[in-house]
């Protein structure tokens, strides 16, 4: 197994920075998933790291060894890309073994290594088949076998489910993490569905405009994201960004929302640690909250209802005004001046705040709630994420 380590990689395309100065470890044996909104350069730095793109500056190391100067098949890699690529006029077997014949050996050999990758992958009653006559997720396990049956060190991954029908990609989900574990190779994926990354990875590495926001396990980015950007990106349903100023005087401390406040309760660690913020506005990010009673409470009305099966999906307008501060606590981009000022940025990179201050609230089934009603929303401490004026945590507990 490799372990992978890229060096303050940056990649600039004229005076566009598309990877800026991103360090990350990638342990061997782990599947590292890099996640973030189109156009952030996840796929750029997955190139880099495969030597299909030369970086600009930095290095990639694989055991401590600089690969930055070898091509991609001295680097022991093996890629899949969103499209399948697959060579129509030959069999799935002989698309399968076609990266053998670059080191051909008994045809024996090169027959049981095809039988045995294509049962890891769950083709191996395809092997006479066509392209033409496989669906889509077919068409994806065949790319991936062809990609390991050179046994690589190194597997990456580019979004290969983008084309794969939603009920093929649930079951390949697990598939390609199963096989990744089972052929203990070191791999890193590449996506922009959250659900993918949450499920699947050992680690995410949150990227926005080419610079890494945080790395760590799912459930620790997700429940304890660094800046706004990574708050907002992770969460379904979509999370709510609120306007806040923050108000303290003689033992409270009130969030203001505009049209009502939450007040924190006397003696929490949170309200001491929140009182040094007196005065200064912040952004509340809320997850999908429940009816359940809290220490604190919000008022509204159901605007929007999504029957969702399992339970409702209400949309509950509190009054709030919207917030899409998403600058990320970074440094402006070194390589190239003209760029940018870092703070405009495109459109794709917005994370969509629900608008007219609403909230989101999950109600089981069998309860009901129906558009015009009036909710009490409970909140807790442990619901409020907030952020400061440029994007970064207000924790109220040491990091």
């Amino acid at each position: 197994m490799v372990a992978i380590t890229a060096r303050e990689l940056t990649k600039t395309f004229d005076d566009v920075v598309a990877v800026q100065g991103v360090d990350l470890e990638v342990a061997p044996g782990e599947f590292l998933v890099l996640l973030g909104p189109t156009g952030c350069g996840k796929s750029t730095l997955l190139r880099m790291l495969a030597g299909f793109e030369e970086p600009t500056s930095g290095t990639v190391l694989f055991d401590g060894v600089p690969v930055t100067e070898l091509d991609p098949r001295q680097r022991d890699i093996a890629m899949v890309f969103q499209n399948y690529a697959l060579y129509p006029h030959l069999t799935v077997a002989q698309n399968i073994g076609f990266p053998l014949r670059l080191n051909p050996g008994p045809a024996s050999d090169v027959a049981a290594r095809v039988a045995a990758v294509a049962r890891s992958v769950g083709i191996s009653d395809l092997l006479s088949r066509y392209p033409v006559h496989l669906s889509g997720g077919q068409q994806q396990r065949v790319a991936m076998a062809r990609a390991l049956v050179r046994q690589p060190a190194v597997f990456l991954l580019d979004e290969p489910l983008s084309n794969v029908d939603a009920s093929a990609r649930a079951a390949l989900r697990g598939e390609i993490v199963a096989l990744a574990r089972r052929l203990a190779v070191t791999t890193v994926y590449v996506t922009h569905d959250q659900t993918e990354a949450m499920s699947m990875a050992d680690r995410i590495a949150v990227l926005r405009l080419g610079v890494l926001q945080q790395v760590g396990p799912p459930a620790q980015v997700y429940a304890d994201p660094d800046t706004l950007f990574v708050a907002a990106f992770l969460g379904m349903p979509r999370t709510s960004l609120l306007e806040a100023a923050v108000y303290a005087d003689a033992g409270r401390v009130v969030l203001d929302l505009g049209s009502q406040v939450l007040e924190l309760p006397a003696g929490d660690p949170c309200t001491e640690r929140l009182a040094a913020h007196h005065t200064e506005r912040v952004t509340l990010v809320l997850r999908a909250l429940s009816r359940e009673p809290r220490s604190m409470s919000l008022h509204g009305t159901v605007r929007e209802v999504e029957n969702l099966g399992h339970e409702w999906l209400a949309h509950v307008d509190v009054g709030g005004v919207p917030s899409i501060r998403l600058d990320a606590p970074a440094p402006p981009p070194r390589s190239v001046a003209a760029s940018t000022p870092y703070g405009f940025y495109p459109a794709y990179d917005l994370v969509e705040a629900p608008p007219m201050g609403e909230v989101m609230v999950r109600i089981p089934v069998p309860g009901r709630v129906s558009v015009g009603d009036e909710l009490d929303v409970g909140v807790g401490p442990a619901d409020l994420l907030l952020f400061d004026r440029a994007g970064r945590r207000i924790r109220f507990t040491e990091a």
